[in-house]
């Protein structure tokens, strides 16, 4: 599959289950009619909660608005406690987008810039916020959260496999206000995921909603997997549950 972006051209040789469909308009489901961004066929080969029939994002005022529907019930289905960091699951709902992650405060041109929701019961990546206001900010990573990731390939992954950039030892790259310590291009910003039924929504605020305005993005759930033995990679996509597109090339224009 071709990744396509404006700063990159990825590969990612994984087996998409379910039906392609890449068109745009409108599409029914449930009794909610979703209009705009992109349509995708329901799949009885993904599992419900992943199973992506509608992704969306547009432009409202100074927000991003991230908008994502699946088959079955959004955020109904989290990777099981393993009690260890070491080969740990992370769930995920992830935008990848055109965008330039020096737009959210990376460095200029450093890989694929995604905006994700995610959830993982072994470790917090969110030390700034408490999600489940118990007075402990890093014991909630079980609890649906976002992220802004930068995404590269590395063979090191699997054959055509993303991850997400580890930052080498001794590097100082340009790095958000939120990002949460950790030796990868992430940043934890604290907006909230909204599940209803069966999508999930963020709005999320951005200095330059212009450059949003001219941006491209396709919708992905996925399963990443925290490196068994804790060193770079740290965080590779092991298993894809579906794509929007069919095959990951960015299709939809951001709406405003």
């Amino acid at each position: 599959m071709s990744f396509s972006s404006s700063s990159s051209s990825l590969t990612l040789g994984l087996l998409v289950a379910g039906a392609w469909l890449g068109a745009t308009g409108a599409q029914a489901h449930g009794d909610t009619a979703h209009t705009g961004g992109l349509a995708s066929a329901p799949s009885a080969q993904v599992a419900a909660p992943f199973d992506i029939v509608h992704t969306r994002v547009r432009v409202d005022g100074r927000h991003a608005v991230f908008h994502m529907a699946v088959s079955g019930r959004a955020g109904s289905s989290k990777p099981a406690r393993s009690g260890q960091l070491a080969g740990s699951q992370v769930f995920s709902y992830v935008w990848p987008t055109t965008l330039d992650p020096a737009e959210v405060g990376f460095e200029p041109k450093s890989g694929v810039l995604a905006f994700a929701v995610t959830a993982h019961p072994d470790f917090d990546d969110t030390p700034l916020f408490d999600e489940n206001g118990d007075g402990d900010p890093a014991n909630d990573g079980e609890l649906w959260h976002s992220h802004w990731v930068v995404l590269q390939p590395d063979a090191a992954c699997g054959k055509d496999m993303l991850k997400v950039v580890d930052i080498p030892e001794g590097s100082t790259p340009l790095l958000p206000a939120t990002w949460p310590g950790l030796p990868l291009l992430i940043d934890s910003p604290g907006y909230s995921p909204l599940f209803r039924g069966a999508s999930v929504e963020v709005r999320v605020p951005l200095a330059n909603a212009a450059a949003l305005a001219q941006a491209r993005h396709d919708g992905v759930t996925a399963a990443l997997r925290v490196n068994a033995s804790v060193h770079s990679p740290l965080l590779c996509v092991v298993d894809v549950f579906k794509v929007a597109s069919g095959n990951l090339s960015l299709p939809a224009r951001v709406e405003r």
